[in-house]
């Protein structure tokens, strides 16, 4: 009986070992961006203040060390703006198309937009009581009902944990690397 297990165990391997041994194939979109598509989202990242993510991140993150948090916060102060939207903007062109990038840029320029932006990053807790809402100058509701906006933000929230989870890669980047 011992035989015969052993047996099958080492023909399943044989079957098995093809499938193990096998590339992974590329995601059938993955396609590479070109440099106008990394740029605008570049530039995306750019107005969306991604680097305040970053930060949100890094707070959040559990470090072994209480000396090891403070180094990566001194790496992220001495890194400029620009250079975390350089990082993440290629691996992030991949889940952000370019017209999204494009009309999220444009929104996050507006007046409401830049709003918006500035409390996400620095507004404390707010109540929102049952059936309150957030009060919407008319000629944002009326922008916000363009089918390019609907469409780019809702690609743009469905991102949302792709940039959240880059953001951590980076991070765990900025903390590998030495001094």
């Amino acid at each position: 009986m011992k035989f015969v297990m052993q047996a099958a165990f080492g023909f399943s391997m044989l079957v098995a070992a093809p499938v193990f041994s096998a590339t992974a194939a590329p995601a059938p979109n993955a396609v590479a961006a070109s440099p106008a598509h990394v740029q605008a989202v570049q530039d995306l990242l750019g107005v969306m203040h991604v680097e305040y993510e970053l930060r949100a991140v890094a707070a959040r993150t559990r470090f072994p060390s209480e000396a090891q948090r403070k180094a990566v916060n001194a790496k992220l102060d001495k890194m400029p703006p620009a250079e975390v939207h350089r990082r993440l903007a290629p691996t992030l062109a991949g889940k952000i198309s370019a017209d999204t990038a494009l009309e999220m840029t444009r929104f996050y320029n507006t007046p409401y937009g830049k709003k918006l932006n500035q409390q996400k990053y620095n507004s404390g807790p707010q109540i929102m009581m049952p059936g309150m809402s957030s009060a919407v100058p008319p000629e944002e509701k009326k922008e916000r009902k363009r089918a390019a906006y609907v469409q780019a933000s809702k690609e743009l929230a469905a991102a949302e944990p792709a940039i959240q989870h880059e953001a951590f890669k980076l991070l765990q980047a900025l903390n590998n690397e030495k001094r």
